[in-house]
């Protein structure tokens, strides 16, 4: 099982949300062990909702991949916990709201950093690498059809 396989799960949730008119996703990066996302919550729907539903839903086809193709990876996974057997994302994961075009770009810059900083050095240009949207706003081009420029 490629890493890959489980970052298309993640990028056809995000294309499921976008469709489906919920969510604008302005920017990501997947990376091998977490995710950034900048979107924004459409009118008539909660955070809390969309982001539960995408959270569970990932989770859920990621355990029945790794179960499917019979993955030693999935104990990684266990949790003692009453209400789940698995935990594939943290509880509480931090969301930070922007106001300003200003803090907006500062963390556009952060996140597409993010592969090529240390301990990953995933590649050596941002725009390299596959799973963020970096190279959309260097070219324009969004190779998975999910994204929306932030000054659109």
């Amino acid at each position: 099982m490629k890493q890959d396989d489980y970052k298309q799960i993640i990028i056809e949730s995000l294309l499921f949300l976008k469709k489906e008119g919920s969510v604008v996703i302005n920017a990501f990066v997947i990376m091998p062990n977490h995710l950034h996302l900048i979107w924004q919550i459409q009118d008539n729907h909660k955070e809390d909702k969309i982001q539960m539903r995408f959270l569970k839903y990932t989770a859920q086809q990621m355990k029945f991949r790794l179960i499917d193709t019979n993955d030693k990876m999935l104990s990684d996974f266990l949790v003692n916990a009453k209400d789940r057997q698995y935990q594939f994302w943290e509880r509480n994961s931090l969301s930070i709201d922007l106001w300003t075009e200003e803090v907006f770009i500062q963390k556009l810059i952060y996140i597409h950093n993010n592969p090529i900083k240390d301990p990953w050095n995933l590649v050596e240009y941002p725009e390299d690498y596959k799973y963020s949207s970096a190279g959309f706003y260097e070219t324009g081009i969004d190779e998975f059809g999910i994204l929306t420029h932030y000054k659109e």
